[in-house]
């Protein structure tokens, strides 16, 4: 095998490794439904949250044909030496995009959230990690492409944690208002948070303050700032 095959070769596998990286990360905060609230939840609601469900396991049954596909296009195509690079460009800044490498923008939502302090009676509405974490699940089980908190993106390899009275995001202290910035699919990132007993309905009666915003044509989310390691995998 000469010096470019031996190139290719390696050069596809690091790309297939990245891929399938990618799709397994994308639920990795995904929390589990309470089962009493499940119980309390209308036939529609549940419906609606299976067929959320089955579409990104389709989706990422999809992804993993896809990467196959490339593979065997790779190792059976006859175009030139140039050619195949330009491929393998291309697929080296889509998944840079995926992992969160690279600054991205597209259509999407800003959601606005923010504690709210009574001096009064009655008790006061501290925006947690949990509540951050909660709407991270939502945003990516309604297919959120990217997602960022204060101008912090988040990724795989994103810490939050309570540091006193902040929250530590990616190593950043901060604090309430949060701004958290979502780029998909405008319309179903709208009605995912929007459904009835869903997370703006669930957050509005527990005291918050948050808004959504869908006018913005274009979302901007700044790229990932850490580093991105792996400890543990091995080839």
């Amino acid at each position: 095998m000469d010096k470019n095959k031996i190139i290719m070769s390696i050069t596809i596998g690091i790309m297939s490794f990245m891929m399938i990286y990618v799709m397994l990360i994308q639920f990795n905060i995904v929390k589990t439904n309470d089962t009493h609230e499940i119980e309390l939840m209308r036939e529609t609601e549940l419906k609606e949250m299976l067929a959320s469900y089955k579409e990104k396991s389709e989706e990422t049954r999809k992804e993993l044909e896809d990467v196959q596909t490339k593979i065997d296009e790779y190792k059976l195509d006859e175009k030139s030496e140039e050619d195949a690079v330009k491929l393998l460009e291309e697929d080296v800044k889509k998944s840079k995009m995926l992992l969160g490498q690279t600054d991205v923008q597209g259509e999407g939502i800003v959601i606005k959230m923010e504690s709210v302090i009574r001096h009064d009676e009655g008790e006061s509405s501290i925006i947690t990690t949990a509540d951050l974490i909660d709407i991270i699940n939502e945003l990516r089980l309604a297919g959120a492409e990217a997602i960022s908190i204060n101008g912090e993106r988040i990724v795989s390899k994103s810490d939050i944690f309570d540091v006193g009275n902040f929250i530590c995001i990616n190593g950043q202290r901060t604090t309430s208002p949060y701004e958290i910035k979502a780029i998909g699919d405008k319309k179903y990132l709208q009605s995912a948070l929007n459904i009835k007993g869903g997370y703006i309905d669930t957050y509005t009666l527990a005291g918050y303050k948050i808004d959504m915003d869908v006018k913005e044509p274009q979302i901007f989310i700044g790229k990932y700032q850490g580093e991105m390691t792996l400890k543990y995998v091995k080839k």
